[in-house]
């Protein structure tokens, strides 16, 4: 046969590919005697082996030629008889070898003419089976199974390094042993498909292989994105989504990201490597075709989001769950991606890190002007707790369950000018020796805000000791959120034992504020009062301020149990104590006295249990704030 019509019998010009792992980036057609570069150094012993060769390989090659055999064009080899199917690749390679060693000064020999159309022959059945097996295999060879399957490595080495120069009967055990040691239909189709590339591109066939390999298998990734509902959007369309859209679009990728790296890209990469596992630029070249539309739609759409939604606080929450499935990936996106072609992949994911860190600094700047820009004038019914408070504290300890992520983040922070300032007003030690972490700093700083704008709010009542259990109600919401939070771990004991200390002086200005009034009208040593009428006037007078004072206070509210029985403890030790010794010094006789009798209006247990009914009013829990930075951030998303 002319050697043009063999060219252009079945094949396309393909890459011509060695035998060892690498591969060549010149084209030429199979039939060109440039393809085989061994000179034989005994021709007689060259053509000797040739026509062992094809004595031996013709009959299995012609048995499964679909052209000739109505059996083999209806029946898969490696499907009806795996053990003849491992016979006929070793005869394949052997009329390879054969071909090599016999083409110098034999090119137009007809014996190589009559070789070379059985390997296009054998080549043609290897497409068709090569296709079968990764077509009938979707299922045993989904992602899933084969990510999970890394330890066959061994297993596959073992049938697709099957030895070439055994005799029939040695085959026959190795393959038999090998045939045993695969498990499941997963490992036995990974093992044939390595069995037929290793085949394919020794005979310089990686062209073939490759395209058939790539578009199945590329098929099944991007079918698998899609089903994770990962999509990919423009960054118009993102601008434009409202957030309850976005958000279910973020929940998808939130609940995809992990089983793409896992198991869709990972058992992609473990399959290629070991199908392509002679040729290292194939296997890179096949994965990176394969993965590199669906991963740059993955890891693309954090960035997406980053750049082209608003940047509001109660959002940030979403983006640091992004930036968290990324950073908690990032070394298996490493170690999967790892080679020069994929390199944009892994950047990508880099790029989605800094624009999602630049997203979530952003919005803690505008939850900070937030706070600030509050501008409610109404103060609290009862001196109770803001919604101020409430919103900034929930939303505080929320974002401390990402400081380690924050700690990424806030890295590069640049420290406060004045550490002294720091110290003093956040509670904590900062110094050039021992900084404080930026995440500590911003969140005290956070709190700093806050505090300062419940200062101002706190001048809104009239009475100042209202002021001041204003003051102490919202500090000590403040310390028991930072005590029961990962906030706690931020700040630190030094920052509570501070604060804890400004709770106290809070509740002291309030008790001198609004009851020394009372504890002044009691002598500190009752029995040196002298007259009766002095008597009556201390009466008179504890009278009218304790209920002056119990009807202004009764109104008062101390949601924090702790904080309440404090400050009951203490008024008790002040108020109850001291009348308690004044009425048992002079009650009784002025009871006696028909004439003064009215003037003891209070036993010392009526005044026990006025005190001990204080602060248990209910909080207002109206709109007292103008701040809103949003209508959910007090609760994660």
């Amino acid at each position: 046969m002319p050697r043009k019509g063999m060219r252009s019998l079945f094949f396309s010009p393909k890459v011509s590919t060695s035998t060892d792992s690498s591969t060549s980036s010149s084209i030429s057609y199979f039939p060109s005697p440039s393809r085989f570069g061994f000179s034989p150094s005994r021709p007689s012993f060259s053509e000797s082996v040739m026509n062992r060769t094809l004595e031996m390989a013709e009959p299995i090659i012609m048995k499964w030629n679909p052209e000739t055999n109505t059996f083999a064009k209806v029946t898969s080899l490696f499907y009806d008889n795996r053990k003849e199917a491992i016979v006929f690749i070793k005869w394949v390679k052997n009329l390879q070898k054969a071909m090599q060693l016999f083409i110098t000064g034999n090119s137009s020999s007809e014996k190589l003419v009559r070789a070379q159309n059985l390997m296009q022959i054998a080549m043609k059945r290897l497409q068709k089976e090569f296709y079968q097996i990764l077509s009938m295999n979707r299922a045993h060879l989904d992602p899933e199974s084969v990510s999970t399957r890394s330890s066959s490595t061994s297993i596959l080495s073992s049938i697709s390094d099957y030895g070439e120069d055994e005799d029939d009967d040695q085959d026959t055990r190795i393959v038999n042993e090998s045939i045993t040691e695969v498990e499941d239909a997963s490992s036995i189709a990974m093992a044939d498909l390595k069995l037929i590339a290793d085949c394919m591109i020794s005979c310089g066939y990686a062209k073939e292989c490759l395209k058939i390999y790539t578009i199945i298998r590329k098929s099944i990734v991007d079918e698998g994105i899609y089903k994770l509902g990962v999509e990919k959007f423009s960054a118009s369309q993102v601008h434009k989504m409202d957030w309850n859209a976005l958000e279910l679009r973020i929940n998808h990728w939130l609940n995809a990201v992990r089983t793409a790296v896992k198991t869709l890209f990972n058992g992609e990469r473990i399959l290629s490597d070991h199908v392509f596992a002679s040729s290292d630029s194939i296997r890179e070249s096949c994965f990176t075709v394969i993965t590199k539309e669906g991963a740059l739609i993955l890891f693309g759409f954090p960035e997406n989001v980053a750049k082209n939604s608003k940047k509001l606080p109660d959002k940030v929450f979403r983006i640091l769950d992004m930036y968290t499935g990324i950073s908690e990936l990032w070394p298996e996106i490493d170690s999967i991606f790892s080679f020069d072609s994929t390199a944009n992949i892994k950047s990508q994911a880099l790029t989605s890190l800094v624009r999602l860190g630049e997203y979530v600094r952003t919005a803690l700047n505008v939850f900070e002007s937030a706070i600030q820009k509050d501008s409610s004038k109404l103060h609290v019914a009862g001196a109770g707790i803001h919604n101020l408070t409430i919103d900034v504290m929930n939303y505080l300890s929320i974002l401390s369950d990402y400081s380690n992520i924050l700690s990424d983040i806030l890295a590069d922070s640049p420290p406060p000018a004045n550490n002294s300032v720091t110290e003093s007003y956040f509670g904590f030690t900062d110094s050039d020796d021992s900084p404080a972490p930026p995440i500590t700093r911003k969140i005290a700083w956070l709190i700093l805000v806050l505090l300062c704008k419940l200062d101002a709010k706190a001048k809104y009542y009239k009475d100042v000791s209202f002021s001041y259990l204003f003051l102490a109600n919202n500090l000590q919401y403040v310390v028991e959120k930072v005590r029961t939070s990962n906030l706690k771990y931020l700040l630190g004991d030094e920052w509570l034992s501070k604060h804890d200390s400004k709770v106290q002086q809070f509740a002291t200005n309030y008790e001198r504020l609004g009851w020394s009034h009372v504890t002044n009208t009691l002598p500190e040593d009752p029995t040196t009062v002298g007259t009766p009428e002095k008597v009556k006037e201390i009466f008179k007078k504890f009278n009218s301020s304790f209920d002056q004072a119990y009807r202004k206070q009764s109104a008062c509210v101390v949601l924090d149990s702790k904080l309440r029985d404090d400050i009951k403890v203490s008024l008790a030790r002040k108020i109850f104590r001291g009348y308690q010794k004044f009425y048992n010094a002079h009650g009784v006789a002025m009871q006696r006295d028909r004439n003064s009798a009215a003037v003891v209006r209070f036993s010392p247990e009526d005044v026990g249990h006025r005190l001990s009914d204080l602060f248990f009013g209910t909080v207002d829990s109206g709109s007292h704030s103008s701040f809103d930075p949003s209508s959910s951030h007090s609760r994660r998303p």
